[in-house]
């Protein structure tokens, strides 16, 4: 076909949204996935966690957006200016037909290498255990002394003695100065944490710095600094950077602080509530001692009254004395008199006894007499009777007492007469 044929042919007539696909397909086949650097401009964070900005250079500018999920796994807080590294896909955005670059990862420029190397150790210490919450001591709440580590010049250490006059003017602080970037850094800090970890007086160590690119605090990523926190016998508080900034050293201390100064305000319990606390404390003694005091004085003012004066007690006790005496000798004298009733009685009876006793003796001697002579047996004797008897004087009053031939004795009114038994019959 001529150009002059071709001249006449009628191009293909698009519709806007199949030409802004078409375009899609276009980029999609011919650059994704793609990686551009740039500087930030016009960042922004919709309230969806969605973020947008327009990537520049010299040459140009191309809008950009990340949504919610790749947002969320940023490391830091990109601000305007920033020179950084992203990775996404390059597309159209079809309602306004815009060119637009979807962010699936965002990094500082200048960071690849070094943040290959930051994943690389983290993954290997933490694989070792050092990053192991188990392992980490918890902080005294009255330390004795604090120890600070970080560089003279640096920003950090003005605040976190701001910070630490501010809260706890009252504990000993040290310091063991140390660059916190460049090539000597980090043997530095190894030196410097060792060295207070031997003071007897410290109980916490301050690791603090402020806030810079990955290279800036790349000091604070060394194998051997992590290694030396881990093995510290004193507690170490990481404050390294901003609160976005993370670095092997945060991960491997006791307490990691977003900030130099919150290292300072978290290391302590600050003056004002111990002061506070103590206060409470006092007054709450203070009541309970009032408490105390109170009843013990009402127990006294019961005791009181019951007491009275001792001149009073002491007239009553009197009072009593008397009644008791009157008593005993009310007691003594009407047992008396009983008593010398009762020998009166006595010895009147006694009298008139000893008067009535001689004939009522003699008549009752004589009525015994007469008694005594009837029972005498000489008058049954007299009658006829005898008494008898064998030759030992026992009474015989059976004839089976007796035995042919036998000995006996037979007592009259008289005199004896000396029998022999020639046969004895029984009536």
């Amino acid at each position: 076909m001529s150009p002059s044929e071709s001249v006449g042919l009628t191009p293909r007539i698009w519709a806007v949204g199949a030409l802004c696909r078409a375009v899609a397909d276009a980029l999609e086949a011919r650059f994704n996935p793609i990686a551009v650097r740039g500087e930030i401009s016009g960042f922004t964070r919709a309230a969806s966690g969605h973020c947008y900005f327009t990537l520049k250079d010299a040459g140009g500018q191309l809008r950009c957006a990340m949504f919610k999920r790749a947002a969320q796994m940023l490391d830091f807080r990109p601000i305007d200016g920033e020179l950084v590294e992203l990775r996404g896909r390059l597309g159209v955005y079809e309602p306004r037909g815009e060119l637009q670059l979807v962010v699936e990862h965002l990094r500082r420029a200048g960071q690849g290498a070094w943040f290959e190397q930051f994943l690389q150790l983290k993954a290997k210490l933490d694989a070792e255990g050092l990053f192991d919450p188990g392992r980490k001591r918890p902080l005294k709440t009255m330390p004795r002394g604090i120890g600070v580590v970080t560089s003279l010049g640096a920003a950090a250490l003005h605040d976190v003695a701001t910070a630490l006059q501010r809260r706890v003017p009252h504990i000993p602080v040290v310091l063991a100065p140390s660059p916190v970037q460049g090539p000597d850094a980090a043997p530095s800090l190894v030196r410097a944490l060792q060295a207070l970890a031997q003071l007897p007086q410290i109980d916490v160590i301050l690791l603090v710095r402020g806030g810079g690119a990955m290279e800036d605090l790349w000091a604070f990523n060394d194998e051997t600094l992590a290694r030396t926190i881990v093995a510290s016998p004193v507690p170490i508080v990481s404050g390294v950077g901003h609160e976005t900034d993370f670095t092997i050293a945060d991960f491997c201390a006791d307490l990691r602080a977003p900030t130099p100064t919150a290292a300072a305000e978290m290391c302590a319990l600050p003056q004002a509530d111990l002061l506070s606390n103590l206060q409470l404390w006092g007054g709450a003694m203070q009541t309970l001692a009032h408490r105390h005091l109170d009843t013990q004085a009402q127990r006294l003012d019961r005791a009181q009254a019951r007491l009275g004066r001792p001149s009073e007690g002491l007239s009553s006790e009197k009072m009593q004395l008397l009644r008791l005496q009157q008593r005993l000798h009310s007691a003594v004298q009407t047992r008396t008199q009983r008593c010398h009733n009762d020998l009166a009685t006595l010895a009147s009876s006694l009298a008139r006894g000893v008067q009535q006793t001689p004939a009522t003796a003699r008549e009752r001697l004589h009525r015994a007499a007469l008694r005594l002579e009837l029972l005498d047996p000489k008058l049954v004797l007299q009658r006829g009777f005898a008494w008898l008897s064998d030759t030992d004087g026992h009474a015989l009053t059976s004839v089976a007492q007796t035995t042919p031939g036998q000995n006996l004795q037979a007592t009259l009114a008289d005199g004896v007469v000396d029998l022999t038994v020639s046969a004895s019959h029984l009536i």
